[in-house]
């Protein structure tokens, strides 16, 4: 996969917003590695407050309890970078914000935190509509922090309007 520039996510994300006002549908996301990146780049689109309702970054384990209502014992039986975690997370987001679809992304940017079974560039991502669908994908990104946190955006992005 090759790293988005700035002028690739700043498109994907107008095009993104786009689809999601016409579906009329507002984004929330919960954020740990990618910091509140994919927030940005959905708030640097002028008007973007008709798509987007709020965003919540929660690097620790007790903001993802927190803010989010995930559980100890989930964080304590998978560790923050996992598919259960990463689930309860943008069930959290939904619950915690007027939005109709959500995103939330977990994993390890590095360059240290790594291990033998969730190495640097370990990216969890799901996605979930009020209603509708709910899945979650494990993405293995190379590259440096920043190369692995721009591939987490787009991918992030991209995964909202994907066939489920």
């Amino acid at each position: 996969m090759t790293v988005p520039t700035d002028t690739e996510l700043a498109e994907l994300a107008r095009t993104t917003g786009q689809r999601l006002q016409q579906a009329s549908l507002q984004l929330v996301t919960a954020e740990s590695c990618s910091g509140g990146w994919i927030a940005k780049a959905m708030t640097d689109i002028a008007g973007s407050s008709a798509f987007f309702d709020c965003g919540m970054v929660v690097y620790s384990y007790e903001a993802k309890q927190r803010l989010l209502g995930v559980r100890a014992q989930t964080l304590e039986q998978f560790g923050a970078v996992s598919r259960e975690t990463v689930m309860e997370m943008v069930s959290g987001a939904l619950v915690n914000s007027g939005a109709g679809v959500a995103v939330a992304v977990t994993g390890i940017a590095g360059p240290g935190g790594g291990s033998a079974d969730k190495p640097v560039g370990s990216v969890w991502i799901a996605w979930k509509q009020r209603g509708g669908y709910a899945r979650a994908q494990l993405f293995h990104f190379d590259g440096d922090r920043d190369a692995i946190r721009r591939q987490t955006v787009q991918q992030a992005l991209t995964g909202i309007f994907a066939p489920v």
